[in-house]
């Protein structure tokens, strides 16, 4: 991109450089700057970014654009070699850049989006879509307004591009997929995720749809087993394209004949009635059922063999804090679902726990945020799930524990632990921890049980 086209795209003012200056990555963080960046200066709640574009063409950068800044003479000429820009809003000039590299591209782009399941999805569609394109995806969780626009400015030679979008409120996924104009849509799942701002699954439905929004063409892929998707997909099915895949409601992409083991799962793809795939994922539990399923609704929508797929799904890795499973050196092992929670995740978590063969099933439980007058509610749901789930061992923290408690009470043989802190947690469980147990930690992010994983 050359910098009269960040200026045509930005409506910027050139304060010093060279129009046919070339650059090539874009930066908001001067931590992570790399010689020749072009370093964007993003106003946040707590700081403004462009205060530091001195120190980011000091540590650098080519490119600084920023906005509401004074220069003095003797800054430009100490910078004269470089090239600075000053926009009205650094955060829609974000937008504007990315909306432009966007449409440079006619490549495959894939929007993922969902209550639960995002990020592992992603990571499957994208080893899946690797077997034959060369592929930019989301890196982490990076799918907010920020993350996703810095994620297109990031592709150069790629054939097809995986995101993911996240959302707390209504509107936001409209502003997301305007910017990165998929040309295939994924919704995962409507759970509870955010039902506190939202005040229903129905909402929360309704808000992941304006990812069709910024469709040329809508074409979308859902789970056919979650229950407002599949009304949805009944009242749907004859006005726009619907891929469906699922285990229980007849869908496109069917799971047959599951396996599930401890850390890696078998079933048979079954494709229209026709053709049946042997698919093996190398992590436990039924949820990474269905995104394997989704992943394969994706490579067969864009032509992949049976082998490609096959390798794409046996090959995935997880991003980590999810469901990643160390072994401790006491022998006892670790599951860290640490970086977040919602009612429909806690479950899948619980229920994976509960198939396995340890000696002895420990679950560390936080609370769910973002959950509004619903909180108390889900929250006692989740320790039924523990108490239903034969779990040995519960330790709380958390503004809600009480509740998790309250619905863990329906067992007889748990034994239930109520702490302060994470590092109560931690002297608990290396209290009481030994070779042949396994524990389960999970709470949202906010709770930093990651914490708890890391001194373990």
């Amino acid at each position: 991109m050359k910098i009269e086209e960040i200026l045509n795209v930005t409506k910027g003012e050139l304060i010093l450089g060279d129009l046919k200056t070339e650059v090539d990555n874009f930066s908001k963080d001067t931590r992570t700057i790399q010689k020749d960046d072009v370093y964007i200066g993003i106003k946040g709640e707590n700081f403004n970014g462009s205060d530091f574009w001195k120190q980011a063409l000091d540590l650098g950068a080519k490119v600084v654009i920023v906005s509401q800044i004074d220069i003095t003479k003797e800054e430009k000429e100490k910078y004269k070699n470089k090239v600075i820009i000053i926009v009205e809003d650094t955060l829609k000039a974000l937008y504007e850049l990315a909306k432009y590299k966007r449409n440079k591209y006619n490549i495959p782009v894939i929007a993922i989006t969902g209550s639960v399941g995002k990020t592992s999805t992603k990571d499957i569609i994208a080893n899946v879509l690797s077997q034959k394109f060369r592929v930019l995806k989301t890196e982490g969780n990076l799918n907010n307004n920020i993350g996703l626009p810095m994620t297109i400015l990031k592709l150069k030679n790629h054939e097809a591009l995986v995101v993911e979008m996240g959302m707390n409120h209504f509107g936001e996924i409209s502003l997301l997929t305007k910017i990165a104009k998929p040309t295939l849509a994924v919704i995962t799942n409507i759970g509870t995720s955010h039902i506190g701002n939202l005040g229903s699954r129905e909402n929360i439905l309704k808000a992941k749809l304006e990812i069709l929004e910024g469709m040329a063409i809508p074409k979308i892929i859902i789970n056919n087993d979650n229950d407002l998707l599949h009304n949805w997909y009944e009242k749907n099915k004859d006005k726009i394209e619907i891929y469906t895949y699922g285990i229980v409601n007849k869908s496109r992409i069917m799971a047959q004949d599951i396996q599930l083991g401890e850390e890696n799962s078998k079933f048979v793809a079954n494709i229209d009635n026709k053709e049946n795939i042997n698919i093996d994922v190398p992590v436990g539990g039924q949820h990474f059922i269905y995104n394997a399923l989704c992943g394969i609704t994706v490579g067969k929508t864009f032509g992949l063999n049976d082998k490609q797929i096959e390798d794409g799904i046996s090959t995935f890795e997880l991003t980590k804090k999810r469901m990643d499973i160390k072994n401790l050196n006491n022998g006892a092992t670790i599951i860290n679902d640490s970086y977040n929670a919602s009612y429909e995740s806690m479950k899948a978590s619980l229920e994976y726990l509960s198939k396995r063969t340890d000696l002895r099933k420990i679950a560390v439980l936080g609370d769910m945020l973002e959950l509004g007058e619903f909180s108390e509610e889900l929250h006692k749901k989740v320790g039924e799930e523990v108490a239903k789930n034969n779990i040995d061992i519960l330790i709380c923290r958390g503004k809600y524990s009480e509740q998790i408690i309250e619905g863990a009470k329906k067992s007889n043989n748990l034994k239930i632990i109520q702490v302060n802190s994470n590092e109560e947690i931690i002297e608990k469980l290396n209290e009481i921890l030994k070779e042949g147990d396994v524990v389960l930690i999970k709470a949202s992010n906010a709770m930093k049980f990651y914490e708890i994983c890391q001194k373990l």
